[in-house]
């Protein structure tokens, strides 16, 4: 068997958006019969919520959607731009932080804005939910991380990434 595919999904504290972004592709695999092929976690471009769970309207989302989580945050190390094969932000502001982190050179890791896979808005960022009073955002940013999920895992066993 082939060495797994490894995917690594950031945001601002790891307690949020990628979080979600994590469980909906470990999710994603699962259904499509390939998770024995794949690597999958979340990590902070921050390190204000390390060791912390996920927000608790994350949780409630994640719950809500079935989606098992119990990872806690930690925060983006530079070896993890050698070991993984993809790693995903979820705004420009992560992106810029994930190049600026990056070791200079080539580095094994394809950095990638998760919104690009969007087949309905490309290129929309996964808007930061943490202020919201409520758990809409949280709910809205569920159902973006679904579509860009499943487009990007086609994608991926098409061999087009």
């Amino acid at each position: 068997m082939s060495e797994k595919k490894k995917a690594l999904f950031i945001c601002l504290g790891n307690i949020c958006r990628s979080p979600i972004a994590e469980a909906v592709f470990l999710k994603a695999i699962d259904t499509a019969g390939v998770a024995d092929q794949w690597e999958v976690d979340s990590a902070a471009i921050g390190s204000w919520h390390v060791g912390r769970s996920p927000d608790h309207r994350a949780l409630a989302t994640m719950k809500k959607h079935d989606l098992p989580y119990s990872n806690k945050a930690r925060q983006i190390k530079k070896a993890d731009f050698e070991h993984y094969d993809y790693i995903f932000g979820m705004d420009g502001e992560n992106i810029a932080d994930l190049k600026e982190r990056a070791p200079k050179g080539d580095s094994k890791a394809k950095i990638l804005l998760l919104g690009d896979f969007d087949p309905q808005q490309p290129g929309a960022i996964i808007r930061d939910p943490y202020y919201d009073s409520g758990s809409e955002g949280f709910e809205q940013c569920y159902v973006q991380c679904v579509r860009c999920c499943d487009a990007f895992l086609s994608k991926a066993q098409k061999g087009e990434i």
